[in-house]
């Protein structure tokens, strides 16, 4: 379900080196296949690789005239640090996303734990789990559609690496109603 025409945003948040900026661009370019407007940034820790890294995506109809997230929609936090830093929004009913293997639990009826690195790892892709989650947050939310989003994936990765990550999206999508 995919709410076309709506102003949403969303902040994707975890380590560097998780993949989450190349998630936030997959989910760019799909609401870009939607004909869309985009806005899509990035800030990392200390070091790119190991700290605290998020992006941010504005998705929209209209024109965006403001650059940066004021209030998500929806949040993807794949480790501890980033479910502390931007969990606070599941108190105004934000859907705070977290992976429930390396995450501790959370409270509210906000949060929603996924085991993103477990269900990677039984898949035998655990250097994919940013695939694997970006497809349980489209599938649960509605921001782009998982057919915008596959094929944002086909355009980015060619053969087997294709199929292998719009497997991963599926997947992520079976833990959205899982």
């Amino acid at each position: 379900m995919t709410t076309a025409g709506a102003h949403r945003e969303a902040i994707l948040a975890g380590s560097g080196g998780q993949g989450l900026v190349l998630s936030a661009i997959l989910l760019a370019e799909a609401a870009m296949l939607e004909g869309r407007n985009v806005v899509q940034t990035q800030s990392y820790g200390i070091a790119s690789r190991g700290g605290l890294s998020f992006a941010e995506v504005i998705i929209d109809e209209a024109e965006i005239v403001f650059q940066q997230v004021r209030r998500p929609d929806c949040v993807l936090a794949l480790t501890e640090e980033a479910a502390a830093k931007f969990g606070a929004w599941a108190a105004s009913g934000v859907p705070v996303f977290y992976d429930s293997t390396l995450a501790r639990g959370r409270d509210g009826a906000g949060f929603h734990g996924c085991p993103f690195t477990q269900r990677a790892s039984e898949l035998g892709q655990v250097g994919s789990v940013n695939i694997l989650a970006l497809g349980t947050l489209a599938a649960r939310t509605g921001i782009v559609g998982m057919s915008s989003l596959e094929q944002a994936v086909r355009r980015r990765f060619a053969g087997a690496a294709g199929r292998q990550n719009v497997d991963l999206l599926a997947a992520g999508a079976g833990l959205a109603v899982a």
